[in-house]
């Protein structure tokens, strides 16, 4: 199938899929890029369609990653609809429409030892997106994205992630209720503090976690903070005053990585 005006509603429906109001009507979202689209093929999501440029053809690699993948709709288009759709200055020459999925709550609660991300209100999508993949990286449980918080589709987002949004629970939901539930399945809830007596490097991540992370510039809110267990410290020798949110979640999930997997406290 091809489409080539730019008038075609079809493609009015995608572009408005750069929206998040249109994002959250549609219950689709955009990936942009070879990369993306293959890790979406490769876990199976569902795909509404792909988009590829008729002027530069199906990407080699998408056509491999494809061949067993019959029930996704190819639609070849001009690059000026490409662009259209696109957020990026430099477009690629592909983009999928995938249909929003659902992770529920429960599938982390009542995992045993869980080791499960905790976002409330960090609002740089390049932020939420290396805390996903981050989470992915050490094999985390799930993320879990509290209310305030930037939107998880967002397509600077779902960049930032490198495909990890397909290979994780990422459960959108109010901390206000989640947080009182996890505690009641005997969860621990640690965030970071800088008044903390206990550095990260002395806490047991062998039990399970949900490691609570707060605004870029607030922290985490007084109504999340009432529910947090342990406070900790992430230790710095040098001049810096602190780490980012995206930075200091990827420290402290590694070491949960390395007391878990690589060795005792």
């Amino acid at each position: 199938m091809e489409i080539t005006s730019n008038q075609n509603p079809r493609v009015k429906l995608w572009a408005q899929l750069l929206n998040k109001k249109h994002r959250d009507k549609q219950r689709k979202f955009l990936i942009e890029g070879i990369h993306l689209v293959q890790e979406a093929l490769a876990a199976n999501t569902d795909i509404e369609c792909i988009v590829y440029s008729i002027e530069q053809g199906l990407p080699a690699e998408i056509e491999r990653s494809a061949r067993d993948r019959l029930n996704v709709e190819w639609i070849g288009t001009t690059d000026a609809i490409i662009a259209k759709c696109s957020d990026t200055l430099t477009p690629q020459p592909i983009f999928a429409v995938i249909r929003k999925g659902s992770s529920h709550a429960d599938e982390l609660l009542n995992r045993k030892q869980a080791l499960v991300v905790a976002v409330d209100g960090v609002q740089d999508p390049g932020n939420l997106g290396t805390i996903i993949r981050s989470a992915d990286a050490v094999g985390a449980d799930g993320v879990v994205i509290g209310k305030g918080s930037v939107d998880l589709y967002n397509p600077k987002t779902i960049r930032a992630t490198m495909g990890s949004i397909f290979h994780l629970p990422i459960v959108e939901g109010d901390l206000a209720e989640l947080l009182p539930l996890a505690k009641e399945r005997g969860v621990h809830i640690v965030s970071t503090s800088l008044q903390a007596e206990r550095h990260c490097y002395s806490y047991d991540f062998n039990q399970s976690t949900w490691l609570l992370v707060g605004n870029e510039a607030k922290g985490v809110s007084a109504a999340a903070s009432a529910w947090i267990d342990d406070a900790i410290i992430i230790p710095m020798h040098g001049e810096a005053e602190s780490l980012n949110v995206a930075m200091a979640t990827s420290v402290l999930l590694y070491e949960a990585l390395r007391q878990r997997h690589y060795g005792e406290r």
